[in-house]
């Protein structure tokens, strides 16, 4: 079975690590790489959607990236404890009509034994920017 270090209990230098890795593999917008960070079964709510697993995974991240365009995202530890870690997070994007938009969430985390996430719950919501307001660029 592949590992995904840092493994569990976390400790805030580890937890801090694995926010970085995750900030770093979602700002590559290649839902290949972010869903190898995630068990094969993993159980994600993104919004009002439920999905099971890395298919769905990879599907779900294929089209949010072909609509979400330009994403930059920035995640920030909130806190952490044993295998689970809690994050706050914003990112931007514009749509295809060049409307920008911050998007602001918070993640619950949890991993298995071998540092893959096997839960992920996020609520979001998006607000409106002009470009000349964004505070997240290249």
């Amino acid at each position: 079975m592949s590992q995904c270090p840092p493994l569990p209990p976390y400790t805030e230098e580890t937890a801090r690590l694995k926010v970085q890795a995750a900030e770093d593999a979602w700002n590559s917008c290649d839902p290949e790489r972010v869903a190898l960070a995630y068990t094969e079964d993993s159980e994600w709510r993104n919004r009002d959607t439920f999905l099971r697993g890395r298919r769905e995974i990879r599907a779900f991240l294929r089209e949010k990236w072909s609509r979400e365009l330009d994403y930059r995202l920035r995640k920030e530890l909130w806190s952490y404890t044993g295998n689970r870690i809690s994050v706050r997070f914003e990112y931007e994007w514009h749509d295809t009509a060049r409307q920008w938009w911050r998007s602001y969430g918070n993640e619950q985390w949890e991993y298995d034994e071998n540092g893959l996430m096997r839960r992920r719950y996020a609520s979001i919501n998006d607000l409106p920017i002009a470009e000349a307001d964004r505070r997240i660029v290249h």
